[in-house]
């Protein structure tokens, strides 16, 4: 995204959810410049993190002037609802998890604090394409990273093996491989493509350089349906159309069994994919490997992100320089970190803290790999800059019925693009945002 300032991002955006539009206010200056200096302060976190009071714990351990209560939330559309809710009533609490593709939302709303200044020096702990989702591209700094969810390659080891298959660097060396799958076992599939988790989707349009949402002067421009998505959708459309992949949605008692019998022989997933397949897929422990994202040129080494969330200060917080003193231990202090991993179950947005401590030693799950999250580290090193906009959640359940439908269908995903396009255009003009055209 072009950079962006709160002036500007609040000409150009009305206020989600049914509000009134907001002009710029000063409020993200106000609170205690002095943070701890000016004596005891209480802090309220609001996260839907588990374990995340036990984080919060060591801090307030060590920290007897700044103490940190954790409130547990819930996560997505309705944390960010009841954020925008409390900020209109300055009743909101210091610190809250949020997650990127929210941030332009809440910015907007005027309910996050700019806190560059209070975090001086900690931009280059953040890979350069995560650390830009909490600033837009711009000098303000809206959020911490917290974790991140950098997209891989996972396949089955053995079946690779059998079936004599080389693991894809590129995306037309994946298609050539879903067709040999295809051509020596005609019962199975590579992988499938799933229409029920927008995420995905926009990960892996993310990689190939897509802007869904950037600026315009005081407009905001949607170029979902860019050269870059449209690439996306042809590929995978053209696979499920020819039926050189499955059609199936991910998370179903079908897609775990195909998953644990080897009906299916890869995934396209993210970091946290070990987690998922212990569950899904108990009984093929220790067959599965992870490789880098394909390509789509040789030689390129990017990828994209499905999932991760981030530490704000809020413009209520009295207290915004001891908050964003809490936010840079939390996602930067080892100890911290490290805490995060084990009480949280995250992979740390942090790149030292991706190949140290409780990540110095594979998932069980993985533990053919012994060097799987060295290698994570480098490929989250490489993710690609994302640009949200004010209204994602139109954006992805617009995906989510549209693909669903084509993905049923085995036909129609250029068709449902362009719906998508449309839909999320037709949202903004509605809520009263200006929409460049």
């Amino acid at each position: 995204m072009p950079h962006i300032t709160r002036r500007s991002l609040a000409a150009a955006t009305a206020v989600l959810l049914g509000a009134t539009a907001l002009t710029a206010c000063g409020s993200s200056d106000s609170g205690d410049k002095a943070g701890a200096e000016s004596g005891p302060v209480s802090l309220t976190y609001w996260a839907w993190a588990p374990g995340m009071d036990k984080v919060a714990a060591l801090w307030n351990a060590k920290h007897p002037d700044i103490k940190v209560t954790v409130q547990k939330q819930a996560s997505g559309d309705d944390l960010v609802t009841k954020i925008i809710t409390a900020a209109k009533a300055h009743k909101a609490p210091d610190l809250v998890q949020a997650e990127y593709q929210a941030l332009p939302t809440l910015v907007s709303n005027d309910a996050l604090a700019d806190i560059a200044q209070e975090v001086h020096g900690v931009k280059d702990k953040f890979a350069p394409g995560i650390w830009q989702q909490t600033t837009f591209g711009g000098e303000a700094v809206y959020a911490l990273p917290q974790d991140s969810g950098p997209l891989m390659f996972f396949y089955r080891e053995d079946l690779f093996k059998q079936y004599g298959l080389t693991v894809p660097t590129t995306w037309d060396e994946f298609a050539e491989t879903a067709r040999a799958v295809k051509k020596k076992a005609p019962k199975k599939s590579l992988t499938t493509f799933s229409a029920n988790d927008s995420g995905l989707f926009a990960g892996l349009s993310q990689q190939a350089g897509a802007k869904w949402w950037t600026f315009e002067g005081d407009a905001w421009k949607v170029g979902i349906d860019d050269a870059a998505t449209k690439k996306v959708t042809d590929f995978w459309g053209g696979l499920v159309a020819e039926g050189a992949v499955d059609n199936q949605p991910m998370y179903t008692p079908a897609w775990n069994k195909a998953l644990n019998t080897g009906e299916q022989l890869a995934w396209v997933s993210a970091v946290w994919a070990p987690g998922t397949l212990t569950t899904a897929a108990p009984d093929t422990k220790g067959k599965w490997a992870m490789a880098p994202l394909p390509q789509w040129n040789k030689g390129e080494n990017a990828t994209g992100s499905w999932g991760g969330s981030s530490t704000a200060v809020t413009t209520d917080s009295k207290h915004k320089a001891a908050a964003a003193e809490f936010a840079t231990w939390l996602n930067t202090d080892p100890e911290a970190l490290a805490a995060l991993v084990k009480e949280s179950g995250i992979y740390p947005a942090a790149t030292a803290a991706q190949t140290s401590g409780a990540l110095a030693k594979a998932p069980d799950y993985f533990a053919n790999q012994p060097d799987f999250y060295t290698r994570a580290a480098q490929i989250a090193k490489t993710t690609a800059p994302a640009a949200w906009g004010p209204n994602v959640n139109v954006a992805y359940t617009s995906f989510k019925d549209q693909f669903g439908k084509a993905a049923k269908a085995k036909s129609g995903f250029p068709a449902a693009l362009t719906a998508m396009q449309d839909a999320t255009v037709t949202d903004l003009e509605k809520q009263g945002f200006e929409v460049a055209k």
